[in-house]
């Protein structure tokens, strides 16, 4: 539940926040409350950041892939018994270990905000092979 707070802001904060606000179709306070919350979670996880994407809003590794690319790869990897984890993620994702253990830290905190993301890649990666395969059956003749 929302608690309502009375906040002062510059006029050129308050300027640029209408503005923003305005561009992304939200209102001043639903970025406010956005914008303060992904301040707090970068204060509580460096080397993490949020950017957007054609998927939405997610977070990401600074100068690196999203947590949750890191989180899949770091699965895969757990399921092949990979002796060192951290150390093969860094390496197959080009990554410091210092990164991965970030995304792993966030991925900690915030487990199901990650995993819904993770699904639906999955589910939209699914759903991009079955439309190829039935594109592949029609280009073979066998759609017909």
């Amino acid at each position: 539940m929302a608690t309502p707070r009375s906040v002062r802001l510059s006029d050129d904060v308050l300027a640029r926040l209408s503005a923003l606000a305005g561009r992304r179709g939200a209102s001043v306070s639903s970025t406010i409350e956005r914008l303060l919350d992904e301040a707090l979670r970068r204060e509580a996880h460096p080397g993490v950041t949020f950017r957007d994407g054609p998927s939405g809003r997610r977070a990401g590794l600074v100068a690196g892939p999203d947590v949750d690319e890191v989180i899949r790869t770091l699965r895969m990897n757990q399921s092949e018994g990979t002796a060192d984890v951290i150390a093969t993620v860094a390496d197959l994702l080009a990554l410091t270990e210092s990164q991965v253990r970030a995304a792993v830290a966030y991925y900690a905190d915030h487990r199901g905000e990650v995993d819904e993301r993770i699904e639906a890649t999955q589910r939209a990666a699914d759903e991009a092979e079955a439309a190829w395969r039935r594109q592949q059956e029609v280009l073979a003749g066998r759609g017909q």
